[in-house]
């Protein structure tokens, strides 16, 4: 195969290695790029829905400009070009299957200049793209060995917290997209033959507590920069990200945006409700998050029954949630969303409004799902959870 550089890549799966090209080609969805709203692209919503969810949709869009803007002045510690924070969404995006989201990264990375074709690009642009697709897919196959080869392809730690940060947030909007055409009696796609994703192995998840330790070097306080302090005044009050938040200062400006999305949605954890610590718990379970699923059952003050049976997988939630009706709904339409968001339909939706969830209070408890799965994303990607301490 001839290598050269060209811009522009023709269909969703891009390659790590330019081919012989004839002319510019269009992505299969071109106006997919021009939509006005880059988060819920373009999706209709009421007057009413506009408003009501107005302020999380705000931080939503802010982090998305952020995180993937159409041009970056890359430099020697952020060197994340507009192409591979594209590329990554794209990657991520196929992952999840939403065809609304693979048209609009697909149409907006066509356009981008890609990497020159030596092997160090091409070896740089599979680690990432390797890295992504299972941090997205199958969480638990990331470990150290992983986030050392993104160090040694060139990343650096600011490089590789952005980057973790864009695979958690396209997940999030993702499961955010997924619920509101579901809301809309939008058809679901469905592919015979294509598995969601796996539940992580019970051995991961004890009765004891567990700590979340980074797997990089965080932010030094003498060092940090105001932005960096401000960002940290927001998220250090946050339960769900004060031992992560140091690390995530890198990136400073996503987790500020991380930051009021997790205070829009569930304020501080010992404010939390049951039906939020249950999809938390559930979300870090399918995951592999350990330290967000023990940090959950700590607040959790619903049955004492159901952190064991969510530990000992799916048939043993099955069987007690047989006698919890209104836990039973929230479980199933967690674990779809979670799994395979590119499934989820207004079938998943009925049982909750039977159990007398309202539409904004069911979309909230699913795309608060996502933002879950966001953190659980960000701490397994970037550390590790410590042996388990005390009982």
């Amino acid at each position: 195969m001839e290598q050269r550089r060209f811009s522009g890549k023709s269909h969703w799966y891009h390659e790590t290695q330019s081919s012989l090209c004839p002319a510019d080609v269009l992505p299969l969805v071109p106006e997919a790029a021009q939509v006005e709203d880059r988060f819920l692209l373009d999706l209709t919503l009421s007057e009413a829905q506009l408003i009501v969810e107005a302020p999380w949709l705000d931080a939503a869009r802010a982090a998305s400009d952020v995180l993937l803007p159409d041009s970056i002045h890359v430099t020697r510690l952020h060197t994340l070009s507009s192409y591979d924070r594209l590329s990554t969404a794209l990657t991520v995006a196929q992952v999840y299957g939403v065809q609304r989201l693979c048209n609009h990264y697909a149409a907006r990375l066509a356009p981008q200049p890609g990497p020159d074709s030596s092997r160090e690009s091409n070896r740089r642009l599979t680690q990432i793209t390797q890295f992504a697709r299972q941090l997205a897919s199958q969480p638990t196959l990331i470990d150290d060995a992983a986030l050392a080869q993104l160090e040694e392809c060139g990343l650096s730690v600011d490089d590789i917290v952005s980057f973790t940060q864009i695979i958690g947030f396209v997940g999030f909007q993702a499961r955010a997209i997924a619920v509101w055409q579901a809301q809309q009696g939008l058809p679901a796609r469905w592919l015979p033959g294509i598995n969601g994703q796996q539940d992580a192995e019970p051995e991961l998840f004890t009765p004891h507590s567990a700590s979340w330790q980074p797997g990089l070097a965080p932010v030094e306080m003498r060092y940090a920069r105001p932005e960096q302090l401000e960002a940290l005044s927001i998220s250090q009050p946050l339960r769900t990200l004060r031992d992560i938040a140091w690390l995530l200062a890198h990136d400073d400006r996503a987790l500020s945006y991380l930051s009021q999305l997790t205070r829009l949605f569930w304020q501080a954890t010992s404010q939390l409700s049951n039906d939020a610590l249950l999809v938390i718990m559930l979300t870090a379970r399918i995951n592999g998050s350990a330290a967000c699923f023990s940090d959950a059952v700590a607040s959790w003050q619903g049955d004492a029954g159901l952190p064991d049976a969510m530990r000992n997988g799916e048939r043993a939630l099955n069987a007690w949630s047989h006698n919890h009706p209104r836990e039973k709904a929230i479980i199933q339409a967690v674990q779809l969303i979670t799994r395979a968001p590119d499934r989820f339909s207004a079938a998943q939706l009925q049982p909750l409004y039977e159990q007398g969830f309202s539409e904004q209070e069911a979309l909230r408890l699913l795309v608060g799902a996502g933002l879950a799965g966001w953190i659980n994303r960000l701490k397994i990607g970037l550390g590790n959870t410590a042996p388990a301490l005390t009982p």
